[in-house]
């Protein structure tokens, strides 16, 4: 008799949720709490002193946070995974960026343990996430 759970799907359901926890929480503090205009002041000098428009720092600033705000809802919820993924995907691309326009040897300990763990997640099989609303609804619209 097969368990209710699998170590390896308890495995990739805490990867997701925690992943997706880790974004949100940035995200929400950006956006709720900080603010995505203040946050943006904190860093467009920088952009500023490179030659950058204000507009870059804006559009990245708006992108990042809410990419992680929303990407980490959905990775949290198991809802539109792949739109999830893609969005902190995005994210860390445009934060590199920005922290290499900033700093050319950046100071990544904040990216690579997202990076590392979004990789993680992403390579597992898709069998093994069971525990999310996209299969749930598929099960549900199939019958």
């Amino acid at each position: 008799m097969e368990p209710f759970i699998q170590h390896r799907e308890l495995a990739a359901w805490v990867a997701r949720v925690f992943l997706g926890l880790l974004f949100f929480r940035q995200g929400y503090d950006t956006v709720f709490r900080i603010g995505v205009k203040n946050a943006v002041a904190s860093y467009e000098s920088h952009f500023e002193q490179r030659g950058l428009s204000q507009v870059y720092s804006r559009i990245a600033g708006i992108l990042t946070a809410y990419s992680e705000l929303i990407g980490g809802v959905l990775i949290i919820l198991g809802l539109f995974t792949t739109l999830g993924y893609c969005l902190l995907s995005l994210n860390i691309f445009i934060a590199v960026i920005g922290f290499l326009i900033i700093h050319p040897l950046p100071d990544l300990t904040h990216i690579f343990p997202r990076l590392g763990l979004l990789l993680f997640v992403l390579s597992l099989p898709a069998d093994w996430d069971r525990y999310q609303m996209d299969k749930l609804l598929l099960t549900i619209t199939s019958q």
